[in-house]
């Protein structure tokens, strides 16, 4: 398949685009590429930049005549020919050796490094085999191939840097240098040309140099230094020591580029004249100062504003390009701090239940302390030294019975007493018996009023323990949420492999297009989920073209997704094969300004609708409070990410926190209209009505309110959706309405069946026409209502 998309984009590669602005600039250097040589009848550094444009999907039209121009100037017609036959043989090798397609690559889509290579060898022994040669011309044009290898590989990863230099986007330093290096090459044109006496070539090469140190420091200034050396080496036949005085002179103004651009020049000067002192004393002057000083200049002509910005020494950032190697290493890295956070909060979570345990024996302390003073006075008891042994197993025994039933009596404290093989005996002799008795009885009287003393400082204690473990069960439910989203990631991670190859070829046809894309994110969930990271925020002809190239590339049709789309992030999903259409109805209790009563209608990030209503108890601004609190904390908590049952007890235990008296009952409904199917969970909430012509379902539940009672229980039912089918859902208010029938769930059953029309916003507000009615115009109790009915889509809708 990619295959055929290659040969298909190589001929749009050509022509398309090719006098756009960035595309000029490309022209402009490939032409003075060809103005150099190292050898040969042509340079085979324009060879080598029209197989990167190739390769990188530059237009490459214009690359060829740039190339063309240039040997023709430089080398005559023999250089335009020689040069003319080699990229037409490469055109011919791309039909023959069908070329590898690169997902991972983001630069060099399409590998023909290799055919790059076999056209210069082929041109070079025909030439010989036309002349005659001799060994050394052999090797000389296997050389020359592999130059022109080596300059293709370089070339490729740098014609990104010189077409999107001036957007807000990060390269490697692989590419930056190549980039540089090709500057280093092109400025080669100039040759001995001078102005005023002063070499154009030497002082474009410094100014690169100051430059890269300037804004990247002493690793670029030193490796661009290196690099413009060892070309001007190369091509010019320049002296050694001059790599050296480039690379120490980019090295001291990368070092010094903390003090701006007088550091800059001050440290390349330096680095100029100190490999001049050691090399010969300073007689000879290896970089001309006087260069230095006008490629100063030109560094002060410079903007501030100009930034080059490298991946490896950036945060991040949304601006900068999201490569997928990258990508993926941060997913990781996002999974494993996910992981660690999750683990820290576990142990947060640890600490509070160790936090119950503390407050038991805080408050056998408390207990202990009161016994001890009420025993002070019965020292010559007999159970005395037993029960004044605080550590021992019998005030523990004591305690946790008090825990348990409230009040010591004289046969549990005996048989306390035998448990911890202390034996009271000597019941037998009633002289004995009734100092026993006493004893025993002062004891257990002693107990209870030191107890129910105590107890009075428990009461506040107890709350804190609740909010404790509360609190507890909040941040482990937080845990396993944050573990679930770590393993959905490393799971992204996963799949995201699977669709490396359609990512690539939409992302190649968008190019096409002239639409940018910094990343493209593909998962799949039952339903494709697309994300797109652009440069530029798109007009909607171009989200229109993204929608149609992904529908073609994953045979799917793919839609835009607004509710999960930011600025320059678009989401796109699997368009839905169902329609919904929500109709509400709500009136507040006669005499109360607030509803009790909220209703939530939300589409969630995986492409899912969340309907919801929840009823607070009571009315008025309490009640509103505790239906709102519990929407809001429900729609927060879905749209990050976390699972519904998760999500359902933390909102329980918020509320359980906060009052004994704030409860509210949830109604939900998790509507998928990709697989058509709803997932009902209710907690405390009335019955849903499923109509489908005249049949009318109920779906139904016994659990309690959320708020009410700690671990709530919460009952969770799913369904089909058939096309035509009709939801509705209300609050108590609708239901407890109706006082004829003992069974008020059959009331709204009945007048759906008999209802005829089938407009959502007519059924919502008949059902609750009706509910008024039958309070005789007196509503009693909020009311709220919603009507969702759902139809099938028809092909080509």
């Amino acid at each position: 398949m990619f295959q055929n998309v290659i040969e298909k984009e190589n001929k749009p590669s050509i022509f398309a685009n090719v006098l756009a602005v960035k595309n000029v600039i490309v022209y402009i250097i490939s032409f003075m590429l060809s103005m150099v040589g190292i050898g040969g009848e042509f340079s085979i550094f324009s060879m080598s930049m029209l197989g990167a444009c190739f390769a990188s999907s530059v237009p490459a039209l214009g690359v060829f005549f740039a190339g063309l121009i240039g040997n023709l100037i430089k080398y005559g017609v023999g250089g335009a020919l020689g040069y003319f036959l080699t990229a037409l043989v490469l055109v011919v090798t791309l039909f023959i050796i069908k070329p590898r397609y690169s997902e991972k690559e983001r630069n060099e889509k399409i590998k023909i490094g290799s055919h790059v290579a076999i056209s210069i060898l082929i041109i070079q022994i025909v030439k010989l085999a036309m002349a005659g040669f001799t060994l050394y011309d052999l090797l000389s044009g296997i050389t020359l191939s592999i130059i022109g290898f080596v300059f293709y590989k370089i070339f490729v990863n740098a014609t990104n840097v010189l077409q999107d230099f001036w957007t807000k986007r990060a390269f490697t330093i692989e590419e930056l240098i190549g980039a540089s290096l090709i500057l280093a090459i092109s400025v080669g044109a100039f040759g001995d040309l001078s102005l005023f006496g002063f070499n154009i070539k030497n002082i474009l090469s410094i100014l690169i140099v100051m430059i890269l140190g300037w804004k990247n420091g002493i690793l670029v200034g030193t490796t661009a230094g290196v690099t413009i050396g060892v070309t001007l080496g190369v091509i010019h036949g320049t002296e050694p020591i001059m790599i050296a005085s480039y690379a120490i002179s980019g090295m001291l103004a990368g070092i010094l580029n903390r003090f701006g651009k007088i550091g800059v020049v001050v440290g390349f000067a330096l680095g100029n004249i100190i490999l001049a002192y050691v090399s010969n004393g300073y007689t000879v002057e290896l970089i001309h100062f006087k260069e230095i000083l006008i490629a100063f200049i030109g560094l002060l002509a410079v903007p501030k504003s100009l930034h080059i910005e490298l991946e490896e020494f950036i945060g991040n950032t949304k601006l900068l390009p999201v490569t997928p190697d990258r990508a993926l290493n941060k997913s990781k890295e996002v999974a494993q701090n996910l992981n660690q956070v999750s683990q820290a909060i576990q142990e947060m979570a640890t600490s509070y239940k160790q936090a119950e345990k503390a407050s038991y024996e805080s408050n056998k302390q408390i207990f202990l302390t009161e016994l001890l003073s009420n025993l002070e006075s019965y020292k010559d008891n007999m159970l005395y030294e037993d029960m004044a042994d605080t550590e021992g197993k019998i005030v523990d025994e004591i305690f946790a019975y008090l825990l348990d039933k409230q009040e010591m009596n004289r046969q549990a404290l005996l048989e306390i007493f035998a448990k911890c093989n202390s034996y009271i005996v000597g019941f037998e002799d009633k002289e004995i018996s009734k100092y026993l008795e006493e004893n025993i009885a002062q004891i257990v009287r002693s107990i209870n009023i030191s107890y129910k003393v105590a107890k009075a400082d428990f009461i506040w204690k107890k709350r804190v323990e609740e909010n404790q473990k509360n609190m507890g069960r909040q941040l482990d439910g937080v845990s396993k949420a944050i573990q679930k989203m770590a393993r959905g990631i490393e799971d992204d991670i996963e799949k995201e492999v699977q669709y490396e190859k359609p990512k690539a070829e939409i992302i190649e046809l968008l190019k096409q297009r002239a639409i940018q894309v910094q990343d493209i994110s593909i998962k799949k969930e039952g339903r494709y989920i697309i994300e797109v990271y652009l440069d530029q925020i798109l007009e909607t002809a171009k989200i229109e073209t993204i929608e149609k190239i992904a529908t073609q590339v994953l045979k799917e049709k793919i839609v835009l997704n607004e509710e999960a789309t930011i600025g320059k992030k678009l989401n796109f999903l699997s368009d839905d094969k169902f329609v919904m259409a929500i109709g509400t109805g709500e009136t507040t209790k006669s005499k109360s300004e607030l509803s009790g009563d909220a209703m939530l209608n939300v589409r969630l990030k995986d492409g899912k609708y969340l309907i919801a209503i929840s009823d607070g108890m009571g009315t008025g601004t309490k009640a509103r409070q505790s239906s709102m609190q519990s929407l809001r904390m429900l729609e927060n908590l879905l749209l990050s990410g976390f699972d519904k049952n998760i999500s359902l007890d933390l909102i329980n235990t918020s509320l359980m926190n906060q009052n004994t008296e704030i409860f509210a009952t949830l109604d939900i409904a998790i509507v998928d209209l990709y697989e058509g199917n709803i997932e009902f969970i209710k907690s405390g909430a009335c019955p849903t009505y499923i109509k489908n012509k005249r049949k009318v379902q109920m779906i139904k539940s016994n659990s309690l309110p959320t708020g009410m009672v700690d671990g709530n229980y919460i009952q969770s039912y799913d369904r089909d959706i058939t096309s035509g089918d009709i939801m509705l859902m209300c609050s108590d208010g609708i239901l407890d309405a109706n006082i004829e029938y003992k069974n008020k769930e059959l009331w709204i059953k009945y007048l759906l069946e008999d209802i005829e029309t089938t407009n959502t916003k007519k059924i919502a507000d008949l059902v609750l026409n009706e509910a008024i009615d039958n309070t005789f115009g007196i509503v009693k109790d909020d009311m709220s209502v919603m009507v969702c009915k759902f139809k099938e889509k028809e092909n080509g809708d």
